[in-house]
Formats: C-alpha cells, sequence, structure tokens
C-alpha cells in the first residue's frame, strides 16, 4: 500500500510499505482522509521534533525514521481483532492517536497526555493516517454517525484539542472569550466556543483568515490589529469589563501581551499554541490582575463530547475545509502551499487511497 514517509527534515516519501497486520485488540481501519497538522508542517521545516530520528527508537513504539505520518485522519473499518467485539466492519470511525504506555490507565480523569514518554501516532510510529490503512489499538478507536461526511470527520481531531484548550479554561455559557489567531486551531476552537453558548472576539491580521472567521460564523466580532487598538475595542464590546477568557493560538508575543492586557481580573489565559522559541508575559499585571495563565496540550477524553456536538450538529466542519489532495501531491499542493501561501488555507486533508 502507499503511505507518505517521514525520513528526515524536508524529506518525506510517498512509498509502498506493507499492508499492517490486525492483531488482537486492534482494529483494521481503511483511511478514508487525514488532515495536514501544523506539527506536521513544523517536521517538515524543522524536525525531527516528535519523530524519534533514524538509529534513536521511541522508547514505548521501538520505532524511529522513517515513519509514516499522519494523526488526523477519519476511515472504516475493514477488521477487526481477536478481542474486539464492540466494533465492527463498516463502521465509520477516527482516532484519537496516542501513543502511551499499555499500564497507562485512560478512564474518566485520568491525564494519560501527560504520561511519561507520550506520542502520536503518525509521530512516533505505529502507523499513520498518511497510509491506505493503518491498524489502531481499540481504545483508541472511536466510532462515529454515517451522517458526519468522512472528509468532514477527518477535522476531529483538531476540534478535540480546542474542546480541551476550552475544558482547561473553565469557560461556561454566557462568558466572553477572546481568541488571538484564526489559524486552523483559532478557528475550531472558535467553533467549541460558540457551540458551548459563549461570545467569541477574534484578533486576527489575515484578510483570508478574517473571512473565513465571518463566512463559518464562530466569532461574533473579528479585529484587525493592524487597523484598530485591539483592547480598546475589546473594552467597547465588553462595557469596560474585558474578557473572561482568552486563548493564545499564534505564538506571536504580541498577541500573547494583548490577551493580558484585555482579560478581566480573575480571568483566565490559555496558552494552546506550541511555541518554538521563548515567550515573555507581563508578569506584573497577571499578578495584580490575578490571572491564571494555563497550558493545553493535545486532549484527554474530549473526543466524545467532541464528536456528539458535531452529530448533533452543533458544529458544521464543511467550513474549514479549504483543499482536498491526493496522496501523491501532498508535498507539492499540501506542505508547499502551508509553507508559501499558508493564509489561505485552513485545513488542507488528504486522500490516501490509490483510486
Amino acid at each position: 500500500m502507499k503511505a507518505a514517509r517521514f525520513y528526515d527534515r524536508g524529506d518525506i516519501r510517498i512509498e509502498d510499505i506493507p499492508e499492517p497486520v490486525v492483531e488482537p485488540g486492534t482494529v483494521g481501519i481503511e483511511v478514508a482522509w487525514c488532515g495536514i497538522c501544523g506539527t506536521d508542517l513544523h517536521e517538515f521545516m524543522e524536525g525531527p521534533i516528535f519523530i524519534p530520528p533514524c538509529g534513536h527508537p521511541h522508547p514505548i513504539s521501538k520505532e524511529s525514521a522513517p515513519v509514516t505520518m499522519g494523526h488526523e485522519f477519519s476511515g472504516v473499518v475493514y477488521a477487526v481483532g481477536e478481542g474486539v467485539s464492540d466494533i465492527e466492519v463498516g463502521q465509520h470511525v477516527v482516532v484519537e492517536p496516542y501513543i502511551v504506555a499499555d499500564d497507562v490507565p485512560t478512564g474518566p480523569g485520568d491525564k494519560y497526555h501527560l504520561s511519561k514518554n507520550m506520542n502520536f501516532i503518525g509521530l512516533g510510529g505505529r502507523g499513520g493516517g498518511l497510509s491506505e490503512k493503518i491498524a489502531v489499538k481499540r481504545r483508541w478507536v472511536h466510532p462515529i454517525s454515517k451522517d458526519i461526511p468522512l472528509d468532514q470527520a477527518a477535522l476531529i481531531e483538531p476540534l478535540s484539542v480546542g474542546h480541551h484548550a476550552f475544558t482547561r479554561s473553565g469557560a461556561k455559557a454566557g462568558d466572553v472569550a477572546l481568541v488571538g489567531g484564526a489559524g486552523p486551531i483559532g478557528l475550531l476552537l472558535s467553533a467549541i466556543l460558540k457551540a458551548k453558548g459563549l461570545s467569541v472576539i477574534v484578533t486576527e491580521l489575515s484578510g483570508a483568515r478574517k473571512q473565513k472567521a465571518a463566512e463559518s460564523g464562530v466569532a461574533d466580532h473579528i479585529l484587525d490589529p493592524s487597523e484598530v487598538d485591539v483592547v480598546e475595542e475589546v473594552m467597547k464590546i465588553t462595557d469596560g469589563r474585558g474578557v473572561d477568557v482568552a486563548f493564545e493560538c499564534s505564538s506571536v508575543n504580541k498577541v500573547l501581551d494583548t490577551l493580558v492586557a484585555a482579560t478581566i481580573s480573575a480571568g483566565v489565559v490559555v496558552i494552546v499554541s506550541i511555541w518554538s522559541h521563548p515567550a515573555t508575559v507581563n508578569v506584573h499585571s497577571v499578578v495584580m490582575k490575578e490571572l491564571d495563565v494555563r497550558g493545553t496540550i493535545a486532549y484527554c477524553n474530549d473526543h466524545q463530547e467532541t464528536i456528539r456536538l458535531v452529530e448533533e450538529g452543533k458544529i458544521n466542519l464543511e467550513p474549514f475545509i479549504t483543499q482536498r489532495i491526493q496522496l501523491d501531491d501532498l508535498v507539492s499542493k499540501g506542505f508547499d502551499t502551508l509553507i508559501h501561501n499558508n493564509e489561505s488555507a485552513v485545513k488542507i486533508i488528504v486522500q490516501p487511497r490509490i483510486s
């Protein structure tokens, strides 16, 4: 079967590899669609980061580069391994793409996403969604309604990132949120916030991303910091109070500074984006306003609720898909677009099946 394999920085190859073995306790999935994540892009441009370098195998997966990429994917079950009784061939599914030790519990309240040596399917080994088929341990497979188109279902993984950020924030219906950055995660997070009953203010420079925020209906107010004083506008919108919660989704220090300034006393600032460089924060403001500054990573028991929101029609994922490509065009139409024209793309999804 065909698969996209990461060898080293700037070196991704579409290759023929053996089909996965559906072992006991696993589910064989024919991949329908797989999204290109910002993490994938960072691996291509700056890696290996999450991907174990050649000759340095990951302690859990025991794999190192080359590895099959892709962790945002949907598909159809084609086989179930011995011992799997609650998944059927033909079911539509998405995957929570974790690699954690087998003895790490994953029940309610368990923080398995913070466990030692955690990594991700499609980065740390164990196959990936940028291939025609994959076998995944049952505990990471989530059935979905066949009413959800499989291309949209590929966005449930990044949508779950937004849901976890919302959960970490402690925000509630009726609160006002400020989202700093309308890239893929900022937009999907905003969709979660709207579905949960919050008012959403988005700050973004890019014209294309501002337009997508407006078209998708995930923002009540869209502010361009090159045109207005964002803090001043936020104060007007909130009658001088400031926002209850703010989400940093840009990895830009000036955005973080704006969020701290625009958040109400005793409010919460959540850092969602992964920073590849050190940041500064106005500690005096954090102290004097008694702000909570919180980090968030990936998801933890968030997929079920995220899937429910989509199945009930509270979130429409179609507007966020900006391009559909084939596996052979992964680099030329996928990574190159995100590198050289990323403002035009929200989510590029890939069809690995060779017709």
